[in-house]
């Protein structure tokens, strides 16, 4: 319980590689109130440095191998007893690299973003960004919530758009989570509603608004 009485929301964490916006949750649990615990973290691959930053923080750093499972079925099945087991009242897909199948989907509610910084620089857009949305049987499909855009400049590379993502990408995550926690944000009807107003389309957050 928070100071105010409230309940604290149980999250678990996907994870798949370094954490880095798993770092950002866990430094930021108690940005806001009532805050939120992260619960356990799980990983589809032994021996990543997101296992190592759970364990730091003394959180249950758990390993349900894909490749040791022998196929996406056993891996489900496993991965929804991992979950179960943490009771969990969200989801966070945190870099997680694995499509998981609809009934653990429709079970829990989490997010997730895609890593195109090659792509974006090849294609020459002008913005780029990430964005947190609630996840749904079909792939990148989910009603989004929360957006970070930045204009991509003449002098970026894959290295330097990926950090100045990340950077907007470690502030949004814990954000939405916070807004879950109070209460905020939910999704009815296949979209989301924050503050109980239905959104047309995604709040955005620019680059210089984090500066």
């Amino acid at each position: 319980m928070s100071a105010a009485g409230a309940t604290r929301l149980r999250v678990a964490v996907l994870v798949s590689g370094n954490g880095s916006n798993l770092q950002a949750l866990l430094d930021q649990r108690d940005a806001a109130a009532p805050g939120y615990d992260i619960v356990g973290v799980v990983s589809d691959r032994p021996g990543v440095f997101a296992l190592e930053r759970a364990t730091r923080a003394g959180i249950p750093a758990i390993t349900v191998d894909y490749r040791a499972c022998g196929g996406r079925e056993a891996f489900a099945r496993r991965l929804g007893e991992e979950l179960d087991a943490l009771q969990p009242a969200l989801v966070v897909l945190a870099g997680f690299m694995r499509i998981l199948p609809a009934e653990l989907v429709n079970r829990y509610r989490g997010y997730t973003g895609l890593d195109t910084y090659r792509r974006a620089l090849e294609a020459g857009d002008p913005w780029h960004g990430t964005t947190v949305h609630f996840v749904t049987p079909d792939l990148d499909a989910g009603p989004a919530i929360l957006q970070y855009r930045l204009a991509v400049t003449r002098g970026d590379t894959e290295e330097t758009l990926r950090e100045r993502v990340q950077r907007g990408e470690h502030r949004i995550y814990p954000q939405v989570v916070h807004w879950i926690a109070a209460g905020r944000v939910g999704m009815e009807g296949g979209g989301v509603l924050l503050d109980g107003r239905a959104l047309a389309r995604p709040v955005i957050v620019d680059e210089d608004q984090l500066t």
